[in-house]
């Protein structure tokens, strides 16, 4: 037996139809023989906060190994993990093709599947995941909203945190009167452009469509500079929300239905781009694993790009078209975890290395935030501990736009700053890369 792997990791199709995958029985023995094989590692000490949960769990315990741990004290453990999959991806040794077949973060998917089944999601954080009603809810009354979920609301914020369990002082995304799919048609594809001919329909995804569109057109923007035509649909959400929480088959029913409407656009010669890495991911991994066998799931992860992943390419294939500027200051750009766990390379920074005469300190670390998770009540102390590196390395680089693919990472980060010696300096509101891109080209 080799000590480790030095193989790709691969990953199986998770079996959530399986009666066996639902019995707590065997999740039980699963999750020990995972756990005694962490525990005699310990790699992954510093990734998020499970780790650290699970190795001070056993330390503490009678005889300092697992069998004096109760299976009753694994469930903070399970919850500390936020599906970042960047112990899969950079850390353990003996992920599949390795004999031990270790899988954290679907053990964790499977152990929140169980718990699930047995009705222990609380009725505050299902409605929390519905992000699509909420997003066309926000919208419809998007004054209202803001002023109720503004950070320092004193009527507000604690009463979230008492009904819904989201943190008093943690930072929650804008509404917008109008989502990004009722907007202006996209603006024509520049015929003179190096890629003219390429179409893309871009995917609007819950935060980009209620959130920021300004995100999407963005995007529309730079893609059309660069002769790319251009469509925006948003089926459904890409069900990451539903997905932490375990529940697996409405995920499944998304991507069925999500995979179904991008068909044609697909058969008709168009790429799929995605605006937000976690969603991305659910495209382009995560769905072809809950349903193998679906093929317009497969077609669909296959003509999948992420945004800037998609310039890059744009830009080693037929060349971007002229015109992009300075700047006039430098970037701090955090690479988040579902962009990393993509497996495509760093290539934000690929893209904002495209602009000329334009400093960018590229920061690939956790920024802590997690997606809901790290916004609830128990968790956003923690979310800002593990985000503090990432925060005081933004602040030594002193730049003057500070962007993450993941939007939400960024505000994050920014609020992190804001916690340290200096604080956090005034910045440009740019908050993706492709933003910097569009201001580069004078869009």
């Amino acid at each position: 037996m080799r000590e480790g792997s030095l193989d790709a990791p691969i990953r199986h199709p998770v079996p959530w139809r399986d009666t066996d995958y639902h019995d707590g029985v065997a999740l039980e023995a699963k999750m020990r023989r995972v756990f005694d094989i962490c525990h005699g590692c310990r790699r992954c000490f510093n990734l998020c906060d499970a780790f650290p949960r699970l190795f001070d769990l056993i330390d503490s315990s009678e005889t300092g190994e697992l069998d004096s741990v109760s299976s009753a004290d694994f469930e903070p453990v399970m919850e500390a993990c936020t599906l970042c999959d960047m112990c899969f991806m950079t850390k353990c040794p003996y992920v599949p093709p390795h004999e031990f077949d270790l899988d954290f973060p679907h053990l964790v998917l499977r152990h929140r599947a169980v718990r699930a089944g047995q009705g222990k999601i609380g009725l505050a954080r299902r409605q929390l995941s519905q992000t699509d009603r909420n997003g066309r809810l926000g919208c419809s009354a998007a004054p209202l909203a803001n002023w109720a979920t503004r950070r320092g609301n004193r009527l507000t914020r604690p009463l979230m945190e008492m009904a819904v369990g989201v943190h008093r002082d943690a930072a929650l995304p804008e509404y917008r009167r109008k989502p990004l799919t009722a907007l202006t048609a996209p603006p024509e594809a520049n015929e003179r452009a190096p890629a003219y001919g390429r179409k893309a329909v871009i995917y609007a995804t819950c935060f980009a469509n209620y959130n920021d569109p300004d995100l999407g057109t963005q995007a529309l923007s730079v893609l059309a500079r660069n002769g790319v035509e251009t469509h925006v649909s948003h089926p459904a959400c890409c069900g990451m929300p539903q997905l932490e929480m375990g529940e697996i088959a409405r995920v499944a029913a998304t991507a069925a239905k999500v995979a179904a409407e991008f068909k044609d656009w697909i058969e008709d010669g168009y790429d799929v781009v995605s605006l937000v890495p976690s969603c991305s991911l659910m495209l382009k991994f995560e769905w072809p694993l809950l349903i193998p066998g679906d093929e317009s799931v497969h077609r669909l992860a296959s003509a999948t790009f992420d945004v800037a992943e998609y310039i890059v390419d744009i830009a080693g294939k037929e060349g971007l078209a002229d015109g992009l500027e300075p700047l006039g200051g430098d970037v701090a750009l955090h690479i988040p975890c579902h962009a990393r766990a993509q497996n495509m390379g760093r290539k934000a920074a690929e893209m904002l290395a495209l602009i000329p005469d334009t400093g960018v300190t590229v920061i690939e670390r956790c920024s802590g935030h997690g997606g809901a998770w790290g916004v609830m009540a128990g968790n956003f102390p923690t979310a800002l501990k593990v985000g503090r590196p990432v925060a005081r390395q933004t602040v030594r680089a002193r730049p003057a736009f500070v962007v993450s693919e993941c939007p939400l990472a960024r505000e994050h980060i920014i609020q992190g700053m804001e916690g340290t010696d200096d604080g956090a300096p005034s910045l440009g509101r740019v908050r993706h890369p492709i933003g910097l891109m569009a201001r580069a080209y004078g869009l």
